[in-house]
């Protein structure tokens, strides 16, 4: 029960937050560019079975490994790129806590 609460609140609620807290102005895009950073879980359809909830997706999925991490740890340094980092970097922070918890 906890997992889920944390992962899928790193999911959702902090994204959320994190718009109404620092960007008070475009909260609602925001809100969409962070939320869209699930979007990374596409990879989850090349998997067999598409869903195990005894599996980490980190390191396993092509869009979770570390070379993809590595430059989502990038994209946050340039302005034109910043908000889709955030948003993969949550991502991926969800799932690590998510692997942490299994």
């Amino acid at each position: 029960m906890l997992r889920h609460f944390v992962h899928y609140g790193i999911h959702f609620l902090v994204p959320i937050f994190i718009a109404f807290w620092f960007f008070k102005d475009k909260r609602i895009s925001v809100i969409i560019i962070l939320l869209a950073g699930i979007l990374i879980d596409l990879d989850h359809f090349w998997a067999n079975p598409i869903f195990d909830s005894g599996r980490c997706s980190i390191g396993y999925h092509p869009l979770h490994s570390y070379w993809a991490i590595a430059v989502y740890s990038v994209l946050p340094f340039f302005k034109q790129t910043r908000l889709i980092g955030l948003a993969l970097i949550l991502h991926i922070v969800a799932d690590i806590s998510d692997c942490l918890l299994l």
